[in-house]
């Protein structure tokens, strides 16, 4: 009896042993969209130890904590593959990136249009890994930050060959570092002093590492076509994936023009060339104020006394000065000419854009003008496109809010629909606020699509709109560790109300944060829960190298 007694109290310390312990969540009754762009299935899902792990529904299993996702889609976390939000978010009071948070998305890819050489990359990871951030990051390395470190204030030529050298070896140190691929920003100083050949050697150093090439293109608006046959032009050289940063046809002349682009994407893909795009879903560019598109000569000794004020935050004094000197024809025509053409070959928003992709999206003095093209509005009041903007900044008591790239909205969804065309932002941090100043993309972008074009709309099935936030973005830059919900993988997961998702920011109001999205989880640990942020910070550097290898 006391042998039988003995045996039994083995079998059940070997039993215990055996059991798994209680997982740390359990996410019951929701419907899941594994990103792939399969089918909804009805399963609920496990965290264990920052890994997720796929359950029958009613599967009698342990956790600590239970949700409840009935009525939600639980899918994989957003990945927003060109974003600004890098740099601020290594201010501790913003380390969160709540904005980004609130619309599901989980990792950001910083350092897009060229921006960042690797010593800014080495700055910003240790920061954040003193900080403890809300969102994982990666990063591209950056032409421009390259170029400026090696050519310094001399930018109008080509590199030397040493020169050159020397910043092939920077573009191999950000890749040793984990960079998904190399990026440019073709449309800013000093990128756009560059020659095709030059960025093809630089693209070319990321082929071993299977990078990327990225690109905010050349001249978008006044050579829309061409400007986005370099960037095919570069990838195929390089022979790596090609991507059009912020795909958009901007401006009334370039209307009707995406299909062009499209065309040109389809061919080389049938061609065997790995071409793809991203996109905002939005009918306007990057926001800004009249006065922001007025290029003041540093002839004038008004110059430096203006950009200190902008600097300082003083908008309405250094407001006040371009008034007073556009006032002047002797100096509107000296900052017509900058304004217009640059200083001294030098980047203008007029140069880049022109009048008749700059669209007005505000104006509290100038009511009748929201909608409208500068070129319109000059061609309405038979006026030269120079004069209406200065007449304008000098009459309105408020500031005139613009795009500095109006979008035909049929182009719009004609690109959105495009099975090679993933969603981004192109946003930057943004605090929830009612203010003016921003754009709407950056606290907007994933949930305008999941509802505006999705449920609203229809233009596209949920599954394949969660395919290009999740799975294929993170296929293109070589992240088979996230984007998708598959057993083993960190747990970045989003679940929303398909029901209430949606944005809520305008171009009025840019920066109200989205509702809709319930509970966010980063790398396993919930960052949102029931609509409310934890203050958990679990996000870290996503090194290429490491996510690229399925655990």
């Amino acid at each position: 009896m006391k042998k039988h007694y003995l045996l039994l109290f083995i079998s059940a310390i070997l039993f215990s042993c055996n059991q798994e312990p209680p997982a740390d969540y359990l996410i019951q009754n929701g419907t899941i969209i594994d990103g792939l762009g399969n089918p909804a299935i009805k399963a609920d899902l496990l965290i264990r130890n920052g890994k997720m792990e796929l359950v029958t529904r009613g599967k009698d299993v342990s956790a600590t904590e239970t949700i409840d996702a009935t009525g939600l889609i639980i899918s994989p976390g957003f990945i927003d593959v060109h974003n600004h939000s890098d740099e601020s978010i290594n201010d501790p009071a913003k380390r969160l990136n709540e904005g980004f948070i609130r619309q599901g998305v989980t990792t950001i890819v910083g350092g897009p249009d060229g921006r960042w050489a690797p010593a800014t990359l080495k700055e910003l990871i240790s920061a954040y890994d003193s900080l403890g951030i809300g969102t994982n990051v990666a990063f591209y390395v950056g032409h421009n930050g390259i170029r400026r470190t090696v050519m310094k204030e001399d930018q109008q030529r080509k590199p030397t060959s040493a020169e050159l050298n020397q910043m092939k070896a920077l573009v191999r140190e950000g890749m040793e570092m984990g960079a998904v691929g190399l990026s440019t920003g073709l449309m800013y100083t000093p990128g756009t002093f560059s020659e095709t050949e030059e960025v093809i050697e630089l693209a070319k150093e990321v082929q071993p590492y299977k990078g990327i090439y990225d690109s905010h293109v050349r001249n978008p608006v006044q050579a829309f076509v061409q400007s986005h046959a370099e960037v095919i032009e570069i990838a195929t050289a390089a022979n790596i994936t090609g991507k059009l940063g912020h795909l958009k046809a901007v401006g009334l002349h370039n209307e009707g023009a995406i299909t062009d682009v499209i065309e040109m994407v389809e061919r080389s893909r049938v061609n065997g060339l790995n071409i793809v795009s991203d996109q905002y879903p939005y009918n306007g560019a990057q926001t800004a104020i009249l006065e922001e598109i007025i290029v003041v000569p540093s002839t004038l000794k008004e110059d430096q006394i203006i950009d200190s004020l902008w600097m300082a935050g003083q908008k309405e004094k250094a407001q006040d000065i371009v008034k007073n000197i556009l006032a002047d024809p002797e100096k509107r025509a000296l900052i017509k000419e900058t304004s217009e053409n640059g200083e001294n070959g030098g980047f203008a928003w007029l140069k880049a854009t022109g009048y008749s992709s700059i669209r007005v999206t505000n104006s509290t003095d100038h009511p009748e003008l929201v909608g409208k093209y500068l070129s319109q509005i000059a061609d309405e009041k038979n006026v030269d496109g120079f004069d209406l903007v200065c007449d304008l900044i000098i009459s309105s008591k408020e500031r005139v809010s613009v795009t500095l790239g109006g979008i035909n909205e049929n182009d719009v969804q004609t690109l959105l629909k495009q099975p090679w065309n993933m969603v981004a932002s192109d946003g930057a941090y943004a605090e929830n606020s009612t203010e003016s100043g921003g754009h709407p993309r950056s606290t907007g972008t994933f949930t305008r699509v999941l509802g505006h074009y999705v449920r609203d709309l229809k233009v596209l099935p949920i599954e394949e709109a969660i395919r290009k936030m999740t799975s294929f973005p993170a296929d293109v830059i070589g992240f088979k560790n996230r984007g998708r919900i598959q057993n083993g993988l960190p747990a970045d997961i989003t679940i929303f109300n398909p029901e209430t998702i949606i944005d809520n920011s305008t171009f009025e109001k840019p920066n109200l944060y989205s509702s809709g999205v319930v509970h966010v989880f980063v790398n396993g640990i919930p960052v949102l829960l029931n609509e409310e942020m934890t203050g958990n910070a679990p996000g870290y550097y996503l090194n290429r190298k490491t996510e690229a290898n399925i655990k």
